[in-house]
C-alpha cells in the first residue's frame, strides 16, 4: 500500500495502521500530530487507525521549549 505523509510517498504493508507509520517513518505518536485526509487522528487511536492506499497525511512533530 502506499500512503503520502507529508507530501512524500511512503510505501507499507498490507494493513497497515498510523502507528505503523510513525514507525517506519522513525517517529514516536507521542510527539507527533497526525491528520489524515484532512481529519485529525486523536493520539488514542493512532494504534486502530487503519490506512487505505492513497491516503494522505500530515505529521507534525510536537516541540516545546522554554
Amino acid at each position: 500500500m502506499r500512503v503520502t505523509a507529508n507530501g512524500d510517498p511512503v510505501d507499507l504493508a498490507g494493513e497497515a495502521t498510523v502507528s505503523d507509520l510513525l514507525a517506519a517513518l522513525g517517529l514516536g505518536g507521542k510527539w507527533v500530530l497526525v491528520e489524515r485526509n484532512g481529519s485529525p487522528v486523536r493520539r488514542a487511536d493512532l494504534d486502530a487507525t487503519r490506512l487505505e492506499d492513497g491516503d494522505r497525511l500530515e505529521l507534525v512533530r510536537a516541540v516545546a521549549g522554554g
